[in-house]
């Protein structure tokens, strides 16, 4: 078993634990600026592929109109998404619930995107790399390298890389670029 993965665990429960307690006030002022500005809950739930293939419900932000139907976001119309949303997703902030969904255990700081359950390539692609073996991540390899979910083949094939370097090292750049952008080439 590589360090990380004895590692991963704690300093998933300990960053999201933190994340938390610092961002609850981001978090609220959020869900507060959602509520005002259009109709419907400020927190979104959508079932995702988690560890395993186990289905679990994934928490964001809500960046699109209430009802819009539920697909795969680079196939959302544009026009489907509020002015807050797009500066929501701009900013990476719709992603804060889901240091909740670290903390219990369904996802990591750092793994594979959780997708749909109708995304079947993509989730056949992992499953052929071994990928759903991960707990999926609220950051990635895949998404700091600008591999987004309308390629399911090239997108496995990062979250195999990933897979196979795993390390608390890299995991630190990921979150790194992530949060501040830039940084060195992953």
């Amino acid at each position: 078993m590589k360090e990380s993965y004895i590692l991963k665990r704690p300093i998933d429960v300990a960053g999201a634990a933190v994340g938390l307690v610092l961002l609850w006030p981001v978090i609220l002022a959020a869900i507060l600026a959602i509520r005002a500005t259009s109709s419907g809950p400020g927190i979104f739930s959508q079932e995702r592929v988690g560890k395993d293939e186990a289905p679990f419900l994934c928490r964001k932000l809500r960046t699109m109109f209430a009802g819009t139907e539920s697909v795969p976001t680079h196939e959302v119309p544009a026009s489907r998404v509020t002015p807050l949303g797009q500066f929501l997703r701009r900013t990476k902030l719709d992603e804060l619930p889901q240091l909740w969904n670290v903390l219990k255990g369904e996802m990591s700081l750092v793994g594979p995107r959780p997708c749909l359950p109708t995304q079947t390539a993509l989730v056949e692609a992992r499953r052929r790399l071994g990928v759903t073996a991960l707990r999926p991540g609220i950051t990635g390899l895949a998404q700091v390298r600008g591999i987004d979910m309308a390629d399911p083949e090239a997108l496995a094939g990062i979250d195999a890389e990933y897979l196979s370097s795993m390390s608390l090292a890299l995991d630190l750049r990921i979150l790194v670029r992530t949060i501040f952008g830039g940084g060195s080439g992953l």
